[in-house]
């Protein structure tokens, strides 16, 4: 199965901001940077073929790239959510003064963040719902979600390694193709 993984938009977020789950608003220059997104998709559908299925984020910085190229019933799925970041959600990194952050800081791989997630904890939720959908008949799908399941796809795909995982974060718009048509173990 060839699954297609389409990064939301820029965010109207300041830098360091921890937003994870939070719904937050999209950047004003959307329309320019989902126009770009939709015509790099459109390579993604040889001939005008579209996807078997779509599939999106709940949050709407998603729903509203999907709406834009087209998709406005994909699929929702809370499984395909950021990482929830719990207490330190919408707090600017340097501004955290919860003593858990460093911890959090030498291995996010396996510490949550306080009343949130790890990324192991991402990794699991991303790695069931892909399991699911490679157990469905579908050629190619199409899925609009965030940098981190992103990653957590690659991991899963075998085509990154863990120790890799941040340097492969997708752009904002950018879009990823992978195949599942195999296992592998993160």
């Amino acid at each position: 199965m060839e699954v297609i993984f389409i990064r939301h938009t820029s965010v109207d977020v300041p830098p360091g901001v921890c937003y994870g789950q939070t719904d937050v608003p999209l950047r004003n220059s959307f329309e320019q940077e989902a126009a770009v997104t939709s015509g790099n998709l459109k390579s993604y559908r040889p001939k005008g073929r579209d996807f078997d299925y779509v599939y999106t984020s709940p949050l709407s910085r998603c729903v509203r790239l999907a709406t834009y190229c087209g998709y406005p019933d994909a699929e929702r799925d809370n499984r395909i959510m950021e990482m929830n970041f719990g207490d330190w959600e919408m707090k600017s990194f340097d501004e955290i003064s919860d003593p858990r952050l460093k911890e959090w800081y030498a291995d996010y791989i396996n510490v949550p963040a306080t009343n949130g997630e790890s990324f192991a904890i991402q990794y699991q939720r991303v790695a069931s719902f892909l399991d699911e959908l490679k157990e469905k008949n579908y050629e190619k799908v199409a899925i609009f979600a965030h940098g981190g399941v992103l990653i957590c796809a690659q991991l899963y795909a075998g085509a990154i390694k863990q120790e890799e995982a941040f340097s492969a974060l997708t752009p904002y718009g950018g879009i990823i193709q992978l195949r599942l048509d195999w296992i592998s173990e993160y």
